[in-house]
């Protein structure tokens, strides 16, 4: 079997939209020379709104959108942020 090496790789597959997302905001930083903590911290804030974006305002005084999953939402979008946050203190 021949080991791989940047010329023999298959050529990546195309990424999800949201992947794409992600990916584009870390390699934004970086083109600016960011720190590659910088560039994580902009990845997770790509992920986070992506995987939980913020509801609209509008929407926020509906009680049968902010019941069930809206707790795990907030919670999982804060984690996110709050790793983005301390990358980006460091």
């Amino acid at each position: 079997m021949t080991t791989p090496t940047p010329d023999n790789l298959p050529p990546p597959k195309p990424l999800s939209p949201s992947a794409q997302t992600v990916l584009d905001a870390a390699n934004m930083v970086f083109s600016q020379a960011g720190t590659t903590a910088q560039g994580i911290a902009a990845a997770l804030r790509a992920a986070t709104d992506q995987a939980a974006p913020e509801l609209p305002h509008s929407e926020l005084d509906d009680p049968e959108i902010l019941k069930g999953i809206w707790g795990e939402r907030r919670a999982c979008r804060a984690e996110l942020l709050a790793i983005a946050t301390e990358l980006e203190g460091e």
